[in-house]
């Protein structure tokens, strides 16, 4: 519920008082004495969604578009005819759920906080980050995201262009980009010195090998996914008038963590190991903005004069479609990361069949376990060493399994085999008892590396005694 208070202009009393009644609002005038072009002051209580078309009415009927007015938040009204205006604008579709423009852009506002503060929160946010990733600790990463102020930037975007407020847009687009490069540079700064300083002494792959840097690292179409979602509903929950602090960690939580992946491998000197993580930072960036903005714009907001709606419909429309068109750009490479995924997936299983069936001709041998290394380059990973775990019964001799298995893998797909260099097929064997399957487990953990023997060939076979 909103209390709406208007100034009345000398002539138009009568005229604004009439549009009230007919609006069927209860009103209070009071008398306006400080001798200005004003004659009245007029306060009543409205539903939400009945503040734009209300205001529109009353401005038709002659009141100014630029003058004196105030719409505060109301926590009760009790009003003879409050229901059926009530009934009329909320409960019917007449305009929907959504605020005014001049609550939206006002809200937009608020929501972009001044440059000193934003820096400030930019930086500290992508700092916390990257402990949190290096930490990997998801509490830490989760609380970079809560002091984020990165939804205020999108919102004032997305607000500006649909109702035509240059202004607003041109300072939500700066802070966006200065908050992206901010946030890059804090991350890399705090990193290298963290690298400089030894508290983390970790080389380039054991840092890539966090679990919380790594699953940054090859984004899919599913990190379109949260993005999307986290633009319609910061756009929603502005235009509805709620709170937009919960929606504001989802719009954090598309981007602070991947900035900051993107700093420590500045930091760590891999630009190339996380190209993925900066096309996930650019698709986030353009998603947002891209569903932020179309949801405003079907939700209904429009300039209020009538001859700049068309200027602004053209121009928001094809903001529009060149976000859509760079997103479907970016998104190939997630599309691609995410069919990598499926295939590689689709390798292991047959990897693990083709082991089995092998293991099948010799009654004493089990498979422990298998795992499978992969070079990690975005968009594309591509196996780089199959290691196999073969349990066999202690004082047994071993069967040289080693290049048996190289041919049943390399049959499986030779698309997925890399074209600059042999994927390494690693055969471990142990002795075990015949047991539990967490005994066989245990010692499937315990074995170690040992002396190899090499093959060459299209795919390098290592036996292990």
């Amino acid at each position: 519920m909103r209390l709406v208070q208007v100034m009345v202009p000398a002539g138009k009393r009568e005229s604004i008082l009439r549009a009230l009644d007919d609006e069927g609002i209860d009103y209070v005038v009071t008398d306006e004495t400080s001798s200005r072009e004003y004659t009245a002051t007029v306060t009543f209580p409205l539903p939400s969604a009945a503040v734009e078309p209300v205001l529109e009415r009353l401005r038709e009927a002659g009141l100014d578009r630029d003058a004196y007015t105030v719409v505060l938040d109301a926590e009760t009204v009790i009003s003879r005819r409050f229901d059926d205006l009530v009934e009329r604008y909320e409960e019917g579709e007449e305009n929907g759920d959504r605020i005014a423009r001049e609550e939206l852009a006002a809200r937009a506002r608020s929501l972009a906080p001044t440059w000193r503060t934003f820096v400030v929160m930019t930086a500290v946010s992508a700092i916390v980050a990257t402990a949190g990733l290096l930490l990997d600790s998801a509490a830490v990463v989760v609380g970079s995201m809560v002091i984020a102020p990165l939804i205020g930037p999108a919102m004032a975007t997305s607000t500006g262009s649909v109702v035509d407020d240059r202004e607003l847009l041109l300072r939500g687009v700066k802070l966006q980009v200065a908050g992206g490069v901010l946030a890059v540079v804090a991350a890399a700064g705090f990193a290298a010195l963290l690298r400089t300083a030894h508290v983390v002494p970790l080389e380039a792959a054991d840092v890539f090998a966090i679990d919380e840097v790594r699953e940054r690292l090859v984004p899919d179409v599913l990190s379109l996914v949260i993005a999307l979602g986290a633009g319609a509903a910061g756009a929603l929950s502005l235009s509805t008038g709620v709170s937009t602090a919960l929606v504001g960690v989802m719009i954090a939580a598309a981007l602070v963590p991947p900035t900051a992946v993107v700093g420590i491998g500045l930091a760590w000197g891999s630009p190339r190991t996380v190209s993925g993580a900066f096309v996930l930072v650019l698709v986030n960036f353009l998603s947002i903005n891209f569903a932020a903005l179309a949801v405003l714009w079907l939700t209904g907001y429009r300039p209020e004069s009538w001859f700049r709606r068309e200027e602004a419909r053209t121009a928001t429309l094809k903001r529009i479609a060149t976000l859509g068109v760079a997103l479907l750009v970016l998104s190939t490479l997630l599309a691609g990361v995410t069919y990598g995924t499926y295939r590689t997936a689709t390798f292991e299983e047959d990897t693990r069949l083709a082991v089995d069936d092998a293991l099948a001709d010799y009654e004493d041998l089990e498979r422990l376990s298998l795992t499978v290394v992969y070079e990690e380059t975005f968009p594309f990973s591509r196996p780089e060493r199959v290691t196999v775990t073969v349990g066999h019964p202690p004082g047994r001799e071993t069967p040289e399994l080693a290049g048996r298995l190289a041919e049943r893998i390399e049959a499986i797909d030779d698309s997925l085999l890399r074209d600059d260099g042999p994927i390494t097929v690693e055969v471990r064997y142990v002795a075990v008892d015949v047991g539990t399957s967490a005994d066989r487990t245990a010692a499937a953990a315990s074995v170690g590396p040992s002396s190899p023997s090499t093959a060459s060939g299209r795919v390098t076979t290592r036996h292990t005694a």
